[in-house]
């Protein structure tokens, strides 16, 4: 099979993994991302367990030369991987090998080699289900009854990326509400009277958020709602008035202007985990009440 060709700064990069690839993805682009310019051409290779399978990984390498990274733990199977690869003269890195053999120096363990691990379906497996089953039951103000059941609580006006930080949030087993704050509508009462979940404004840039909302409004034909929804001026005045309200209430703000959700969602979980911290250093015997356990 010929290999296709790319432009002058693209390059094929394949990603081997045991198990989903998720992993390998995130540190793979992450790394990538350092190098300006380059365009990386993934092809993603998951659930490699089998002789068989690597030989298959081999051929479709041999089409593509390019840079290998490997997340295999069966070592019999990374050996196979990384000597197909030095034949075909293409670089081979397995990505675990530092955090992995620094870990069982620390340990005093052998490493066991066990593939998809992270994804065994234990108790954190199934708290990161009942997390995602109570954001997507209380997403943009619904169920604020329940609110108290949340470990945190997003507020922000419309389109400031409320929901996608609350999903993300769930994947790391939070349970994340978000409530919109509405112009010359009253905040919900069980908000106000919410105790236990972290509360945390999300702002952003008037001008960004105007062409947000144009957007999002272009897409619907809906031009009339442009002179309110999307009126730069009404729009500063809403964010002026949300991040008021916040300050009132003592809600920490985050400026997503120039922030990934990811950037976002990080930023609230270390928020959530001093959160977390404090509240275990003033209870007797260090004991938290009322409060998850970071994930």
């Amino acid at each position: 099979m010929p290999s296709r060709s790319v432009p002058a700064r693209s390059f094929h990069l394949h990603l081997v993994s045991d198990a989903t690839g998720e992993t390998l993805s995130t540190v793979a682009r992450a790394c990538v991302a350092q190098f300006p310019g380059a365009e990386a051409v993934e092809h993603m290779w998951s659930l490699v367990r089998t002789q068989g399978q690597v030989q298959r990984v081999l051929t479709g390498i041999r089409a593509h030369p390019g840079v290998v990274l490997c997340t295999i733990v069966d070592r019999p199977l990374r050996e196979q991987l990384e000597t197909g690869c030095r034949s075909l003269g293409v670089p081979c890195s397995f990505v675990l090998a530092p955090a992995l053999n620094t870990l069982a120096a620390y340990l005093g363990q052998a490493i066991h080699g066990r593939p998809g691990g992270q994804h065994e379906m234990n108790e954190e497996y199934y708290r990161r289900i009942e997390a995602m089953e109570y954001t997507l039951a209380h997403d943009d103000g619904h169920g604020t009854p329940n609110l108290e059941r949340a470990d945190v609580v997003l507020v922000g006006v419309s389109r400031t990326s409320k929901t996608p930080t609350c999903l993300y949030l769930a994947n790391r087993g939070l349970k994340a509400a978000n409530v919109p704050l509405v112009p010359n509508v009253p905040l919900p009462a069980f908000l106000l009277t919410a105790t236990k979940p972290l509360i945390v404004g999300l702002t952003t840039d008037a001008a960004r958020l105007v062409q947000i909302r144009r957007n999002r409004l272009s897409q619907f034909g809906d031009a009339a709602a442009v002179s309110t929804y999307a009126n730069l001026e009404d729009v500063r005045a809403e964010l002026a008035t949300a991040r008021r309200l916040c300050q009132e209430h003592g809600w920490p703000v985050i400026d997503v202007s120039r922030r990934s959700i990811e950037e976002t969602a990080a930023a609230i979980y270390q928020l959530y985990v001093d959160r977390l911290e404090r509240q275990s250093e003033a209870a007797p015997g260090g004991a938290v009440v009322g409060m998850a356990t970071p994930p």
